[in-house]
């Protein structure tokens, strides 16, 4: 079995909501829920983010100023219980409404939906923003079974500044939905992870393999190929990325280079050599470049590219401060 620093399989996400709580005194649990919330709270639309551990610092360390106000957690790679969700969003709710901002998987969606159904019996707004960043899991014209990957963080920061910035909940999920919407990403896999508690990695590479498009979960990708240069790799990653989305030259974007829980950063900073030098030779305006590891899964080895393009308005709320733990800007 591989080796994992735990306890008991079952309690490692209770447990380490425990220490990042004991670590960071600017946030409390939510009384019977599995989630997490901001200690001090403002008067405004609230933000809730989650969904299935192991993903770390997603979602749970997105929450603090001008980011998400609570953040829900499922088991390993397991959906947030509507419970969690309904109780999260009750404890941070200042009567201006519930933004939830997730990944695009079907227990999530069926989870918040059944929550934000019970938030509206009681008479509380909910507004929903799936993220569907991963242009390889479905094609464009099915761009609604794509799954939510890194672009999660660039849509969390951004509807983190809206909604902290005076708006209603009608515009902040419209300044939301207009960041996932123009926001794209694929990844690449070098080796498996290993769910706590089970025997085997959930999928296996040759020593010499890698595998593009795969999920963080683990989901099938779209080709294994020899290993591969990284120049090679983020060539082919950025190539879907611009087909996909019609961004050319003269656009502005902002970047993500993404590491998936085993790839140090030297190997990231590698990655994003190459990407800076491709968007500078198609002419793509670079309004700014991020390089770390925020969407993980587990010990992943691999890394995932993400370009989000900027309008004047996404370009002003990304660049509103922010903080939490792990992510800060500004």
């Amino acid at each position: 079995m591989p080796k994992k620093i735990i306890n008991l399989p079952e309690d490692c996400v209770s447990e380490a909501m425990e220490g990042f709580l004991a670590a960071n005194k600017d946030y409390v649990q939510v009384e019977g829920a599995s989630a997490i919330r901001v200690r001090n709270l403002k008067d405004k639309p609230a933000m809730i983010v989650g969904g299935g551990s192991g993903h770390e610092p997603m979602f749970g360390y997105f929450v603090g100023e001008n980011l998400a106000d609570a953040s829900v957690a499922g088991s390993v790679f397991t959906s947030p219980d509507p419970g969690s969700i309904l109780q999260a969003a009750q404890a941070v709710d200042r009567g201006k409404g519930i933004l939830f901002v997730y990944g695009n998987y079907s227990g999530d969606n069926m989870n918040f939906d059944i929550a934000g159904e019970m938030l509206g019996d009681m008479d509380i707004p909910v507004k929903t923003v799936r993220v569907w960043d991963d242009v390889a899991s479905a094609s464009k014209e099915n761009y609604l079974d794509r799954r939510g990957i890194a672009g999660n963080v660039l849509v969390i920061k951004i509807a983190g500044a809206a909604t902290a910035s005076g708006l209603d909940l009608e515009e902040a999920y419209r300044v939301a939905c207009k960041a996932r919407d123009n926001v794209y990403s694929i990844g690449v896999g070098l080796s498996g992870a290993t769910i706590p508690g089970e025997d085997k990695p959930i999928f296996t590479l040759a020593d010499d393999e890698m595998e593009y498009g795969l999920g963080i979960h683990g989901e099938p990708g779209v080709r294994r190929v020899k290993l591969q240069t990284a120049d090679e790799i983020v060539e082919e990653l950025v190539e879907k990325i611009l087909e996909d989305s019609g961004i050319q030259a003269g656009d502005t974007v902002c970047t993500l280079v993404n590491g998936l829980g085993a790839t140090p950063l030297l190997e990231l900073y590698v990655m994003n050599r190459k990407l800076a030098r491709l968007l500078q030779e198609k002419g793509i305006q670079v309004h700014d470049m991020d390089v770390g590891t925020y969407v993980t899964s587990l010990e992943m080895a691999g890394a995932s590219v993400t370009i989000l393009k900027l309008d004047d308005e996404l370009k002003n709320y990304y660049d509103m401060p922010c903080r939490s733990p792990y992510y800060k800007k500004g």
